[in-house]
């Protein structure tokens, strides 16, 4: 019997990703997006008891567009998700799947620590954590 290869989330993760702070308008989160070919922005701390959140373009097509909300008057803080769901680098790619499903994910940080050390998405997943087994 074959043993399937474990892979784990730092085999496939994306540890090129874009930072703001909540602090910052909708205007600049968007800039930020658009310059980094992203959809999404990890929100920093702004202390160390504080939790990293997640602002993505859903959230200002519902929060902001959708609302005719201006986005040069609305702070990322205001739409943002907080906490998120993280995981650890260390973790299967199964398991982690499994998270996305149960949870419906669409990105989650990757903790090391309590530092983000880099991005995970079932896309990724699939695309690349899949690709290393087949």
């Amino acid at each position: 019997m074959d043993k399937k290869p474990i892979i784990r989330v730092r085999d496939v993760m994306k540890t090129d990703f874009g930072t703001i702070d909540g602090i910052a308008t909708i205007s600049e989160a968007l800039k930020k997006m658009k310059s980094m070919r992203t959809s999404v922005l990890v929100v920093n701390k702004r202390h160390d008891d504080d939790e990293y959140g997640l602002i993505t373009a859903g959230d200002i097509a519902r929060h902001v567009l959708a609302k005719d909300r201006a986005p040069d008057r609305v702070n990322v803080y205001e739409i943002m998700s907080k906490p998120v769901i993280s995981v650890h680098p260390d973790m299967d790619i199964r398991y982690c799947s499994r998270l996305f499903a149960n949870h419906n994910l669409v990105r989650a940080p990757v903790l090391d620590g309590r530092n983000v050390v880099g991005m995970i998405s079932p896309n990724t997943l699939v695309l690349d954590g899949l690709y290393q087994i087949i």
